[in-house]
C-alpha cells in the first residue's frame, strides 16, 4: 500500500518518493509517499529512492490460490481503492501498512476485502476514542512483528517438513494446496486460544500492579542465559547441526521458564532472555538452566546473570538499567555459574530465600540446636565476589548464587 495512489486510474506522480521511516529493520521495500508534510516520525537520515512498481505481488497461479485460501478473499483493490471503500485517508492507510510490514504493492490490485475490514476496524477504534492514532499505529506494528515471526517459523519448519512429496513423482507443491486446507482453520483456532490465554495471564499481572506506574515502570528480576563459546561452536557445526542445537537450546530455556513461573520475552540464538516477578522464582529458573544444560553433553556450558529493579515495558520486550546490568553480569559469569547483583541478593535475603550471610546463619543454626528447636532453611546460597567494573554502570559487587545446602539431620 502507498500513498502516491490517488486515483484509481493510476494519475500518480511518475516519480514519487520518500524518506525511509526508522523501521526498516526486515529490510522489506520501504512504502512510498507523496507529501510527507504531514507524517508524524521524521527520520534522521532521509533516503530517496524510485518506486519500484514492477515487484508486483506473485502471479503464480499457485500462489494466488494459496493466498486466496489464506485470505478467505480474492484480489479486486489497489491501494487506493482499499483506503476509499474503507473510509480511511491514503495517509493513516499507508502508516497502517507499513506499520504491519508488507512492501508497496504499487498500483496493482492486491487487496482484498479482508484488509478493507482491517483499515475499518482499526480507524474506527481511532474515530471512537478508544485508541489514539499513535497507539493504533503501534498496534499494528507490534501485531505485524509478532505474527510475522510465526508465519515465518511455521513455513520454514513446520510447512517445510510435512510437505515432503509422500509418493514418488509427486511434486511439494502438488501436497501444499490441500495440507494447508486442513491445517488452516486447526492453526488459526489454537492461535486466537494461546493469543487470548496470554491476554488473560498480562492482564492479570497488570490488574495486580501497586498503582498506575507500576504497569509500566515494574521491578523485575531480568536474567539472560548465554551459552558459552558459541561463536567458536558456530566455525565447528553444519547449518544443520548448529540450527538442531540452537532449537534445543531455545525449547529447553522456554520450558524451564514457563513451568517455573518466568516469562520469556526473547530468544537470540545462543542467549534468552527471560523475567519473573519476584527474585525467587528467577533464581530458581537460572539454577535449573544450569543443572538442566549440564547433563545434556551436546550443549555448551552455560552463565546465567540476573539484576533486579525497575524496568520499562514497552511491545512485549523490557528496557532499562536492570536489562543491561544483568546483561553484563552475564558476560563476566564463569561457565555454569549464576551470578546476580546486589539488589536481588538483598531480595532474597528479605523474602527468607537465601540467609544474609553465612555467618549469621551458622549463628541461627546454633542458637537453635541449643533451644531444640529448627533452625530456618533457605533454597539459596550467596558468596560475594570481588568489586569489578562494568562497561557503562560502574562498579558493581555481584554475588554467585547457588543452592543451599540442605543441613545435615544426623
Amino acid at each position: 500500500m502507498t500513498v502516491d495512489d490517488t486515483t484509481s486510474d493510476g494519475d500518480s506522480d511518475p516519480n514519487p518518493s520518500t524518506p525511509k521511516t526508522p523501521d526498516t529493520r526486515d529490510a522489506r521495500e520501504t512504502p512510498v509517499t507523496r507529501d510527507t508534510r504531514d507524517a508524524p516520525e521524521k527520520p534522521a537520515s532521509p533516503v530517496f529512492h524510485e518506486v519500484d512498481h514492477t515487484a508486483e505481488p506473485s502471479d503464480d497461479p499457485l500462489a494466488i490460490r494459496l493466498e486466496q485460501l489464506i485470505l478467505g478473499a480474492e484480489r479486486r483493490y489497489t491501494a487506493f481503492q482499499a483506503a476509499r471503500t474503507a473510509g480511511v485517508s491514503m495517509d493513516l492507510a499507508s502508516r497502517f501498512w507499513r506499520a504491519m510490514g508488507f512492501p508497496d504493492i504499487g498500483q496493482a490490485k492486491a487487496l482484498t476485502e479482508a484488509d478493507v475490514l482491517a483499515l475499518r476496524r482499526l480507524s474506527g477504534l481511532v474515530e471512537a476514542g478508544l485508541l489514539s492514532e499513535p497507539m493504533a499505529v503501534q498496534v499494528a506494528r507490534s501485531t505485524g512483528q509478532t505474527t510475522a515471526r510465526l508465519a515465518e517459523w511455521q513455513i520454514d519448519s513446520f510447512l517445510e517438513g510435512l510437505t515432503e512429496p509422500p509418493e514418488p513423482g509427486m511434486t511439494r507443491t502438488e501436497v501444499t494446496y490441500p495440507l494447508v486446507e486442513l491445517l488452516l482453520p486447526e492453526l488459526e483456532e489454537f492461535l486466537v486460544y494461546v493469543w487470548r490465554r496470554q491476554l488473560a495471564a498480562a492482564t492479570g499481572r497488570v490488574v495486580q500492579a501497586a498503582d498506575d506506574d507500576e504497569m509500566v515502570d515494574r521491578r523485575l528480576a531480568v536474567g539472560f542465559a548465554d551459552l558459552v563459546g558459541f561463536t567458536r561452536l558456530t566455525r565447528r557445526l553444519e547449518e544443520e547441526e548448529l540450527g538442531e542445537l540452537v532449537e534445543a537450546f531455545e525449547t529447553t530455556c522456554a520450558d524451564l521458564v514457563a513451568a517455573h513461573g518466568g516469562r520469556l520475552i526473547k530468544t537470540l540464538g545462543d542467549e534468552v532472555l527471560y523475567c519473573a516477578d519476584d527474585a525467587g522464582t528467577a533464581a530458581e529458573i537460572a539454577l535449573r538452566l544450569i543443572e538442566t544444560l549440564s547433563h545434556d553433553q551436546t550443549m555448551p556450558a552455560l552463565r546465567v546473570g540476573i539484576a533486579f529493579g525497575t524496568v520499562t515495558t514497552r511491545m512485549g520486550d523490557v528496557f532499562g538499567t536492570t536489562v543491561n546490568l544483568a546483561s553484563r553480569l552475564t558476560s563476566i559469569a564463569a561457565k555454569d555459574t549464576v551470578l546476580v547483583d546486589g539488589a536481588l541478593a538483598e531480595e532474597l535475603s528479605r523474602t527468607g530465600d537465601a540467609p544474609v550471610s553465612e555467618a549469621e546463619a551458622a549463628a541461627e543454626a546454633e542458637k537453635a540446636e541449643k533451644e531444640g528447636t529448627e533452625a530456618p532453611t533457605y533454597r539459596f546460597g550467596l558468596q560475594p565476589m570481588w568489586q569489578r567494573p562494568v562497561r557503562g554502570l560502574g562498579i558493581v559487587e555481584p554475588w554467585m548464587l547457588g543452592r543451599r545446602a540442605k543441613p545435615d539431620s544426623s
